[in-house]
């Protein structure tokens, strides 16, 4: 079993101060500021640019990327680390459609996190020929999968009411239908139970500045099933992503298997910080994970709605269709959450009127979330969110 007091105890967690917004930027690990302090003064302070070599730099986005592995049902040596969420995204997606070459739809849902389309708009944009972005409603995903669609992007949790998609079914549609699918973990890796291999994914790709803990703009991550890992090509052929960097050749070749999906200089200060996450990680069961967070979760659900009548429930009610997140709707929504915010308790706000609640069972337990409640309920009964100063937007929500 999970000992989550020991888990909590690793992080630092700001006294007088809940927080429940892992699933926007996870808590800083303790052992993160020895291990990056190590990497800046003893290996690049000390070592330089042989730090490449003699601190294993440029192995760290596949070691690293291996530990990730673990927590998404892949096998070892088939996910990499490195670039943003937006790269790998696009990654996939040119990959999978070169694969599917018959076909010219990105098939995805209007509930998906707007950057995917906006990446999934601009490829087909550049491709032009006939290639379409088709959208349709969360809910219409598997009935909306036919004999056009050459690749599906779903992002597994939604990240506004963490309604939670079923990959196994979705993937196996596209499979029947000749479809290649594409799955963004963002907020999935880390929160709830992900057997890419079991469920047949071709490509997925993920974040790890939210439950993964590796701090603000930490580096994202590539899977790419075994049977196209020798295959797909790299639309972005970077250089770290040739077969042989040092040869300087003018000609790209892919790189074998899962490092063709190298782009460019691996993030060695985030990649260190996220080493030392992952080994808090190590101390975790996924299970154990998912059934804390759906007794939180629930909990949250069943207090706010008897302490806070005004707030209507956004997310699934129920736990199997929702990732580690609670949202409520209220047309004060910002405001709301300012106000919570200024009293200790921080969560995010999504427009127009989400109010968003994350729940990480490494940090958080029910403590946290009757103390949390309890603060919702005076600011709603007192409408102490009703201030001026509440209602001003911030650049970040």
């Amino acid at each position: 079993m999970t000992d989550f007091a020991r888990t909590k105890s690793m992080f630092h967690l700001p006294e007088g101060v809940i927080y429940l917004d892992g699933n926007s930027l996870g808590p800083l690990p303790k052992a993160a500021t020895a291990r990056v302090a190590r990497t800046v003064q003893d290996e690049w302070g000390e070592m330089l640019i042989t730090g490449w070599n003699k601190a294993g730099w440029m192995a760290l986005p596949s070691s690293t990327g291996d530990r990730i592995a673990r927590l998404i049902g892949a096998a070892p040596g088939t996910v990499v680390m490195g670039d943003t969420l937006s790269i790998k995204v696009y990654q996939a997606l040119a990959s999978a459609l070169e694969m599917n070459p018959e076909r010219r739809v990105i098939l995805s849902d209007t509930g998906n996190f707007p950057s995917d389309l906006y990446i999934a708009d601009g490829l087909v944009r550049t491709l032009g020929d006939g290639y379409e972005l088709r959208t349709v409603a969360p809910e219409e995903v598997l009935e909306a999968i036919d004999a056009t669609v050459a690749v599906t992007l779903i992002t597994e949790v939604d990240y506004r009411t963490g309604r939670r998609h079923d990959m196994k079914a979705i993937t196996e549609k596209a499979h029947a239908a000749g479809a290649i699918a594409v799955w963004d973990l963002a907020h999935s890796a880390g929160a709830v139970p992900v057997d890419l291999a079991g469920c047949d994914v071709d490509f997925a790709v993920g974040c790890t500045y939210k439950y993964l803990n590796s701090g603000p703009g930490g580096p994202a991550f590539i899977y790419v099933a075994p049977k196209h890992a020798e295959t797909a090509r790299p639309a972005l052929s970077g250089w770290l992503g040739h077969e042989a960097p040092f040869a300087f050749d003018l000609d790209y070749r892919p790189g074998r298997g899962i490092e063709r999906m190298r782009v460019g200089t691996p993030p060695i200060l985030q990649l260190a910080a996220l080493d030392a996450s992952l080994d808090i990680w190590d101390l975790a069961d996924m299970a154990d994970v998912r059934a804390k967070s759906i007794e939180l979760t629930q909990l949250f659900i069943e207090l706010v709605e008897a302490a806070c009548p005004a707030l209507a429930l956004a997310s699934p009610r129920d736990p199997a269709i929702r990732g580690s997140q609670v949202s409520f709707r209220h047309a004060q929504g910002y405001a709301i959450m300012q106000a919570l915010i200024a009293r200790g308790v921080i969560g995010d706000f999504r427009a127009p009127d989400i109010l968003r609640f994350g729940f990480t069972p490494l940090y958080i337990g029910e403590e946290e979330v009757r103390g949390a409640v309890a603060i919702l309920k005076e600011i709603m009964d007192g409408n102490l969110w009703d201030r001026p100063e509440y209602k001003t937007r911030a650049r970040v929500t």
